[in-house]
């Protein structure tokens, strides 16, 4: 208090934030993994002489781009980090409280009391990656994604005869021409209704969109060929429209199972809209042909 001009008590500054930043130069949250908890510093008190407190310094936390920020009591997403130098408010600081000077009245010319600052937030959120690769593996489940990873690269994924063999996406790196090279991430099945969160639901289709390249993959033993096709192309529209502007391609896989003969039987009747190929991760037929069918969709202008 000014003996002689009245009020004259600053502003508390505000707590600091604890703040995501895209850099695009990350490509895992392995740094955070043993960071579990972050904490800011508190704002200052004000001052007389109408000084405003000092804010608390803000942490910021670099994050690859495609990190997702959840709650973790509800579960839902806060916003997701997608552009280098991208900043988001993880945690807000808590407002600085307001000086005597704010309560100067016609009926009150010197308050003795101030507003309080609000205390710091303590939450929990989570951080989730969505998969960054070149190509994406799109399929029911044993459709033989898994397969075709551990076949192309040097990944070792679990293979078994029975759905949702993959519970989290794997990724391969594949060795191609002129010792150049693509990644290719194996992700868990889809099943009819995915985008409505049946099956592995949600948690396979948001890794989809961060893929350069969508390869479906279509067992050559199943029932109709362009249904599935089409039921993959469904859930994928239903979920994101975006999807459908990416490059596409079906790979018909387990071509082992027939001969060459009945191979020229089933063309006829594959009526999709994207290029498609018959391969073996067995034997290896149309591996080498699949490759650069990738290789030339990723590098188009």
């Amino acid at each position: 208090m000014n003996a002689f001009g009245g009020p004259d008590g600053g502003d508390g500054g505000r707590g600091g934030h604890i703040i995501l930043k895209g850099n695009a130069h990350m490509w895992t949250l392995l740094s955070l993994k043993y960071r579990k908890h972050v904490m800011a510093t508190h704002g200052e008190n004000g001052a007389g002489g109408m000084k405003t407190g000092a804010f608390g310094q803000d942490v910021i936390l670099e994050v690859p781009l495609g990190t997702v920020a959840r709650d973790a009591e509800t579960g839902e997403i806060d916003f997701e980090i997608t552009s280098h130098g991208e900043t988001r408010i993880l945690t807000s600081g808590g407002r600085g409280g307001l000086g005597n000077a704010h309560f100067k009245s016609s009926t009150n010319r010197s308050p003795e009391y101030a507003q309080k600052g609000e205390p710091g937030k303590e939450e929990w959120k989570i951080l989730e990656l969505k998969i960054l690769a070149d190509v994406g593996l799109v399929g029911f489940p044993n459709a033989g994604k898994s397969s075709l990873l551990a076949a192309v690269t040097a990944a070792k994924p679990d293979i078994a005869d029975y759905p949702f063999t993959t519970l989290v996406p794997n990724l391969g790196i594949v060795k191609y021409r002129d010792h150049q090279s693509f990644i290719i991430a194996d992700i868990p099945g889809i099943i009819e209704h995915a985008h409505l969160g049946k099956g592995l639901g949600l948690r396979f289709l948001r890794h989809i969109e961060r893929n350069s390249v969508l390869l479906f993959m279509i067992p050559v033993d199943t029932d109709d060929i362009t249904k599935a096709y089409q039921i993959l192309v469904h859930e994928l529209k239903m979920y994101n429209p975006e999807l459908m502007d990416k490059p596409k391609m079906v790979a018909i896989t387990k071509a082992d199972l027939i001969d060459e003969e009945m191979e020229l039987l089933l063309k006829p009747d594959i009526n999709i809209d994207v290029p498609y190929i018959f391969i073996s991760s067995i034997t290896g037929k149309g591996l080498v042909q699949l490759k650069d069918m990738l290789w030339h969709m990723m590098n188009m202008p």
